[in-house]
């Protein structure tokens, strides 16, 4: 099963040409999913006692399982927040996996992990946080927020009088599933500010006030967004950041999603006070074209994440020892076992260079502003609010949810477009409505025209 033999040999050069045909579409085919009994009927047993074999198993995935997922890439892959890896990024994803790097500890990855943080100090420098602040590479923003937040509680119950006490967490309703999923994780109650429009430090302030003076003194976060998943809002970041401070409140600002437009000139000033975050969650395989899964923490200050997650176990202990000094990643997050998930987008952001990347964070700002003009233009539909980020909420006049789950099911089976409804908070009731999120420069302003014809 080690050895380097024919089969391996030609399954290494199958396996390359089939990286070299895909990352050469700019417009592969839009897989639609069908039943683990369809899937079963086509592909039959695949894990057997004597096996299979390589060329039948790569022609099984090739031919049939790959044809039932839908491309991250698509340019009319417009649902929830996709993604645009580049071809750099790809292909050092197969050099990061081949290379076979054990990501928690500087002992073992010295020079992967540096290539991580030369990565990191550039993510940092995007925050303006101060000197010292610094961060790891994760699974994704659910870990990296899960990282952040058990940091902030830890911290919390460094005041013994807080080590009984349930936590609190504030955040608004327009935050990712996932801050309100970690809180569960965390068995932290959490507290929600009911708009879904951009935060404000007043709203922040009105609740807090309202809480029984037992709860306010359980708070011990407040969870701000860079760019909301459904809308591309971002809170007031300012203002909640002198509110934590005032209340010496832990400020976490998930920028998961719209972290990625902190390079764009044009809404920098959008994310004043993000530099004033205690913690900031990045996802770079969202908006900052790595392959998945590739998230990021930030703090302000590392030390704190290092006494809530350093593991001790005494075969660790080498690690501790003079000739293993350096970063370990494993300290400042969950995970101890991690790949080098931030090496692909070193790679990339070498070989390209920060304009490039300017300049496709910028296509997905201006694909947002074509297709609200586009919508303002078409007498069917209606924006439900203006562009923000790369996300546009529009209506189609007159549908129903039916209606809109008809459409996207309508055109993915065709291999046309995927584009999903969401709901939109209005007052006290949510509407259904149709939702753009744009990531890729490979979209096109006639490939948005042709999906809004659809809804005629």
């Amino acid at each position: 099963m080690h050895n380097i033999d024919i089969e391996v040999v030609e399954m290494t050069l199958d396996v390359m040409k089939y990286v070299i045909n895909r990352i050469t579409k700019t417009s592969p085919e839009l897989g639609k999913p069908k039943k683990e009994e369809e899937l079963k009927a086509l592909v039959g047993d695949t894990i057997t006692s004597k096996g299979i074999g390589g060329e039948k198993a790569f022609q099984l995935f090739r031919d049939v399982l790959v044809k039932a997922t839908v491309p991250i890439d698509h340019p009319r892959n417009l649902a929830f927040v996709p993604a645009s890896p580049t071809r750099a990024a790809i292909m050092f994803d197969l050099i990061t996996s081949a290379s076979s790097i054990h990501g928690a500890y500087w002992m073992e990855g010295a020079g992967g992990i540096f290539c991580e943080n030369e990565a990191m100090h550039w993510l940092v420098s995007l925050t303006g946080m101060p000197k010292g602040a610094f961060g790891v590479f994760t699974s994704g923003g659910t870990a990296a927020n899960l990282s952040a937040l058990v940091a902030a509680r830890e911290n919390w119950r460094q005041n013994p009088e807080n080590n009984d006490l349930k936590g609190i967490i504030i955040t608004s309703v327009g935050a990712h599933s996932s801050v309100k999923a970690m809180a569960k994780v965390m068995d932290t109650e959490i507290i929600l500010v009911p708009s879904e429009e951009r935060l404000h430090a007043d709203e922040l302030k009105k609740l807090f006030t309202e809480l029984p003076v037992d709860k306010q003194r359980r708070v011990f976060s407040i969870v701000a967004t860079a760019g909301t998943t459904n809308a591309g809002i971002i809170d007031d970041l300012d203002g909640v950041a002198d509110f934590c401070k005032d209340k010496n409140l832990w400020f976490h600002v998930d920028g998961a999603y719209g972290g990625g437009a902190l390079l764009a000139d044009s809404v920098r000033h959008l994310f004043n006070g993000i530099e004033k975050a205690d913690s900031i969650t990045i996802d770079p395989h969202k908006w900052l074209f790595s392959p998945y899964d590739c998230g990021a923490v930030l703090y302000r200050n590392p030390e704190i994440a290092k006494v809530a997650h350093s593991q001790e176990g005494s075969y660790l202990e080498i690690f501790k020892d003079e000739g293993a000094h350096g970063f370990n990643p494993t300290d400042y997050q969950i995970q101890l076992t991690r790949r080098l998930r931030g090496m692909p987008l070193w790679f990339s952001l070498a070989m390209h260079g920060i304009d490039k990347y300017k300049w496709a964070v910028e296509c997905g700002i201006s694909l947002a502003i074509t297709a609200g003009e586009l919508i303002t233009e078409d007498d069917y539909v209606e924006l439900v609010r203006e562009p923000s980020l790369s996300c546009v909420l529009f209506r189609r006049k007159g549908w129903t949810p039916e209606d809109y789950r008809n459409w996207t099911y309508e055109n993915h089976r065709k291999g046309f477009a995927l584009v999903t409804p969401t709901k939109w908070k209005q007052g006290d009731s949510f509407e259904t409505v149709a939702r753009f999120c744009f990531i890729n420069p490979d979209t096109t302003k006639k490939d948005i025209a042709d999906i809004l014809a659809t809804m005629h």
